[in-house]
This record gives C-alpha cells, structure tokens and sequence, in this order.
C-alpha cells in the first residue's frame, strides 16, 4: 500500500511525542528506568486517547536493549522487530473476537514459555471489556500470579464492565480526552512534516470535532486533505468538508429563539437540511452552544471552546436570558437528541424542538412559566403606556399606535370617537388607577379611602394612646435616626405607598408580601421575604437585578432622591425570632400619627 493513514503514520514511536497523557507517561517512565516493573496494567479512556499506542511503546521499551531514560531507543533489533510487527514478545489480541474461554487458556498455556529473545514476553489484550464471564474467570489465576517474564496489558473503554476481581490485580490508569488546544499543536507540528498549509482555524475546528480523540482528529484532517488537495485548508473548506455548522448560523438561531421569531428559525433549520447537513450534529453542536452561553453567563472567565472573538457575542445573548431558560433550552435539546437517533423523519424532530424553545406556552414547568408571566407582564405595559391600542373589529387585532393612527384616518368618526374613549379609560385605569398626581418630585398624599371606617376607628383609638403597631415602628425609626433622617424614611414612606399603585397588579402583589426595612442609612431599604412557598415567585422576581433596578428607578422618581433596594430571605423560624414587623416601613401612615416626643 503505497499510502498510509495520517494516524498510523505518525503513531509517536517514544515516549515523549505522546500527547494529552503526561501523567501516565511519566509514571510508566520512572517504572522503566528504575526497574519497578508491574505484572498488570489497565488502560482505561475513551477512543483515540492514545491506550493502545502506550501499550505498545511499553512493550518496546521493557524489551529494548538500550532505553533512553525510560523510552525504546528504536535502534535496536528488539524496538525495529515490535515496530515491524514481527517480534514474538509482543502478542496483541482482539477480545472483541476472541473472548471465550478457549482463547484464554491457549493465553494460559503459552504463558509457560520464556522468551527466546528480549527480557519480557507482552501481552496486549484490547476491549478486554467484551470478554465472557467465564474467560474473565479463566483469567483470574494467570492475571494474579503470572511468570516473572510476563506482563498484561488490557485496554478497554468501558471500564465499568470489567470485573471488581481483575479491577483488583491490575494498575489502572485513566486516559483523559486531550485538550483542544493540544490537538491543534499536534496537527499543526504533522502538517508542517507534510508541507501541507492550514489556518490556525481550520486546524482549532478539527480538533473541536474530534471531542478530545487524537485518532479521530488526524482521520477527520485526513479527509480534509483530500477534499481540498492542493489548496489551503481554511475554516470554510474543513466545514464544507465534514458537514458541520459555522457558529454563525447558531448565534443567529439563537437569537431567533430569543426574540420568539419561530418562522426565521425553522427557515435556518430549512437551510441547514438543504445543505446536506447532518441533524444530529446539529442538535449536538447546538446544545453545546447553548451550554457555552450557560457557562459564560455564570462566570465570564470560564474557558468554552469558542473563539475570543464570539466569546462577547455569546455573553450579549446570555443578557437576554436567565439561567433557567438556557437550561430549559438545553433538556429540550437532549430530549431532541435521544429521540432523532431512533426517528425516521430526523428533521421533524429538531422543528419540533426549535418551536418549543421559541414558543413557552406551549411548554410545562417553571422556566416555561415565567417566561409566560414576562411576555404579558410587557404586554401589559404596552397598553398602559399606550403603544398597544384594541381596535374596533372593522380592523380586528392589536396593533401598533402609530400604525393604528393611520388606520383610524380611514375609520369613520363615530369609531374614532369610541376607540379614543377606550383608549383613555385604559390608559387611566393601567397608568394612574386612583386618580394621584403622580410627577416627578411631587410626593402625594396616600389615598386611604379604601379602608374600612371600623378600621379606620380602631387605628385611630390606638394611635391616641400610643400602642398601635404603625405608632411602635415610628418610634423605633425616631430613635434609630436624626431628624433629617427621619424626614427622609418619611418621605420614601409616603412614596412607597403610592408607587405601589403605579405598578402592575402582579408586581403590586410580590410588594404586598414584603416587609420592608430600612438599612444602616435611610436611603437604603430592604425587600424580607420569609421563605416559603407563598413567597417563592415573589423572591424569584426580585432576585433579577433588573426589577430590582426598576423598583429603585421608580422609587428615585419619585422621592428625587437615590435609594438602594436589596433582598432580603429569611426562614420563617428566623422571622418569628427577629424584629422585622417592627421596623416594617410598608405598613405605616405617618399622615395618620401624631408622633409626640
């Protein structure tokens, strides 16, 4: 065969052109040069991590008539025989074909002869996991205690079916999956020997693809080669080349996703199919992707494997969206990804899933519901701002103000007239329900008309002797602050009580739930929640710092001064301990006590 796979060409014959595996090389090194030889060795790792070529530069090197600290010197007839395959010392197996019993005592007989040449007689078994129960017994003696001249050595990559009694007579060493990184210096060094031109990129997608494999990177770089023999090889042609998908074309499925634009997505998914792509890369490479935006949103620092120049882009998607979403996001892919395998319609399956991430309603479970909550809580402040008008069924629909402005020149006046009219009653009973003159700097008066007269009577008897529970908390901020700052608790009080008529009915809620209490100075206050289940939507809403940021913007609006709100979750055995209905702000009056000092 005049042509050799890149991989079998430049399978490392020493020690020190093995890549990704430092740890056991230099542990297998010291044992060599300091003669501390074991019987039995397990090699244990996923596929192309380097098990079987170690293996066998063990077996040259324990044979080898003159090693150089610790690795075969390649120059002697012992190292040029086991290289040529030709050396009687070193007999590799397949028990994937050979795991009967039968086969393991012809082992067991043969172990009783030393070798005629070399120091050590090598026995490679690899997937020594698919050998029978009974070839694994039949092992056992020979394993525990073979000839002085005799060293197993077993590869496998399912460690976790080799038996605990063989686990126990062996060394066990794992092979990790090599880094990218390592990958692309590896390639690079090869085809450079090759005088083959490649970019940086190019390379750093191979290597990406391989998913930590030595052995599959050179057969995927080989294949490249081949296609674009001749030419540079450069990111575009490596793509082309093995059907994968430019990162460009997740970014921007991702953001359809995001915007809820469920047509563009599937016209991207439409794209991808007509290319010629494979679907469960796609699902594979698009769960990656998702989960790198994951981890760049929960540490920025973190190390994915995308490129510096993607890596902001990707943390400007993450901004959009909470945890809870891109984890949603990622068990829909899996589930996609289990099923497309088994699915005669491949491309069912990923729209299905592509739908499902844009589209939350129709989805179960707690993400799927906030993002619900959030999509009409905009709504919501669409038509309380205005931008959202209900038009009449002559032009049926929600439409957009100032498209909807156009539409009512065509309109005859009585349906002008009424769609103005409705217009304002929703705008006064969303912007201003109670009738305040909310402006900016002006702090009015709390609108207590919603309160019972026999209330009213028996706020008013406790506060004339002093014992009622809005008098205690008074007192309590009176001594805790100077009079410029009680003025100031004062003031945010009042603007408290109004404020919460501004806001929406579900975040008017998530208030009523609080007790809120003044920090060290005045101008900070926070939002205690006890923990439980009645509270827990209200502590998950605030515990965005945008609606915290929105509550301080509201507060600012109306006190004109800058207060900062923070959050606050105590047990409900830590409450019932501490004093926070004391000091609760949200459930006094100052217009309705007569503080005496």
């Amino acid at each position: 065969m005049s042509y050799m796979a890149l991989y079998r060409k430049w399978r490392p014959d020493e020690f020190q052109e093995v890549k990704g595996q430092e740890h056991i090389v230099t542990t297998l090194r010291n044992q060599i040069k300091h003669d501390r030889i074991g019987h039995a060795y397990l090699f244990c790792g996923t596929r192309g991590t380097g098990k079987t070529t170690i293996a066998k530069l063990m077996a040259k090197a324990v044979n080898c008539e003159n090693p150089v600290d610790g690795s075969p010197c390649n120059e002697c007839a012992s190292c040029k025989a086991i290289a040529a395959g030709n050396s009687m010392n070193v007999i590799e197996i397949d028990a994937a074909s050979n795991n009967g019993v039968d086969n393991i005592r012809q082992i067991n007989g043969a172990v009783q002869y030393s070798p005629t040449q070399g120091r050590y007689l090598v026995y490679i078994i690899d997937e020594v996991h698919m050998l029978s129960k009974g070839a694994f017994n039949a092992l056992l003696k020979t394993l525990e205690e073979p000839p002085e001249y005799v060293i197993f050595i077993l590869a496998t990559t399912e460690a976790h079916m080799i038996p605990a009694t063989i686990l126990s007579r062996c060394q066990r060493y794992d092979f990790r999956r090599i880094s990218i990184e390592t990958i692309t210096d590896r390639l690079a060094e090869l085809l450079e020997r090759e005088d083959v031109r490649a970019t940086r990129e190019a390379l750093a997608y191979v290597a990406k693809a391989a998913d930590g494999s030595m052995r599959d990177a050179l057969s995927i770089l080989d294949q490249c080669i081949a296609f674009n023999l001749g030419e540079e090889l450069t990111y575009d042609r490596v793509l082309e080349t093995i059907g994968a998908v430019d990162i460009e074309i997740y970014i921007k499925l991702m953001s359809a996703i995001v915007s809820g634009d469920t047509l563009t997505a599937i016209n991207i998914i439409d794209d991808a199919v007509w290319q010629g792509k494979d679907l469960t890369q796609i699902v594979n490479e698009f769960t990656s992707f998702v989960r790198n935006v994951l981890v760049l949103k929960m540490n920025p620092a973190m190390t994915v494997d995308v490129t510096s120049e993607n890596i902001p882009r990707l943390l400007e998607l993450g901004n959009d969206l909470s945890e809870e979403y891109l984890i949603n996001y990622i068990n829909i892919l899996q589930e996609a990804a289990s099923k497309i395998n088994r699915a005669t319609t491949k491309r069912i399956v990923l729209e299905v899933a592509v739908i499902k991430m844009c589209k939350p309603q129709m989805q179960q479970g707690y993400a799927a519901m906030e993002k619900r909550i959030e999509e009409l809580e905009k709504r919501l402040e669409d038509i309380g701002a205005g931008n959202i008008v209900y038009v009449s069924a002559g032009n049926a629909g929600i439409q957009n103000a100032d498209t909807q402005n156009a539409n009512i020149q065509n309109a005859n006046t009585q349906n002008v007239n009424i769609l103005n009219a409705n217009i304002q009653d929703v705008n006064k009973q969303n912007i201003n329900p109670e009738n305040i003159n909310l402006q900016k700097g002006n702090v009015p008066q709390s609108n207590t008309t919603n309160t019972s007269a026999a209330q009213m009577n028996a706020d008013t008897e406790n506060q004339a002797d002093g014992s009622g529970p809005e008098q205690k908390i008074a007192d309590n901020l009176k001594n805790k602050y100077k009079e410029a700052g009680y003025d100031e608790v004062k003031r945010i009080v009042s603007a408290w009580h109004d404020l919460r008529q501004t806001v929406m009915k579900m975040e008017r809620t998530y208030l009523d739930k609080a007790n809120v209490v003044p920090g060290e100075t005045p101008s900070t206050i926070e939002l205690t929640f006890v923990e439980n289940d009645e509270n827990f939507m209200a502590i998950k809403y605030f515990s965005e710092p945008r609606n915290i940021k929105h509550l301080e913007e509201m507060i600012a609006e109306f006190t004109e001064r800058e207060v900062h709100v923070s959050l606050r979750k105590v047990r409900p055995k830590e409450y019932q301990n501490s004093n926070v209905a004391e000091w609760d702000i949200s459930k006094i009056n100052f217009d309705n006590i007569e503080f005496k000092s």
